[in-house]
């Protein structure tokens, strides 16, 4: 059997030996099980996801306008529409301001 070694942020490490231990799972059997199935399924075994991003400027304004206009803080002045026509209507005078 060969040895490896990994580099992994301290942090990292504690968090994910303590759910291993509560798995009954070593680091490194973690390690040779995910390699594993990397071999028989031929591809990484687990579903790999970016962290949300934290909203930028204008869409925590837009969050903050939308609470608030739930709350009754300040009046929900948007538009609402019951048919497309309504709708292309209102988007094609929209367009004609903005021009």
């Amino acid at each position: 059997m060969a040895t490896t070694t990994i580099t992994l942020d301290d942090t990292v490490k504690q968090e994910t030996t303590e759910i291993l231990d509560s798995l009954g799972l070593s680091l490194s059997g973690y390690f040779n099980l995910a390699a594993r199935q990397l071999i028989i399924k031929r591809r990484i075994p687990f579903d790999i996801e970016a962290p949300d991003p934290a909203p930028n400027e204008a869409t925590r304004r837009a969050m903050v306008a939308a609470e608030a206009r739930e709350l009754g803080i300040i009046p929900d002045d948007t538009p609402a529409f019951t048919d497309v026509d309504d709708l292309l209507a209102y988007l094609d005078e929209a367009q004609t301001c903005s021009s």
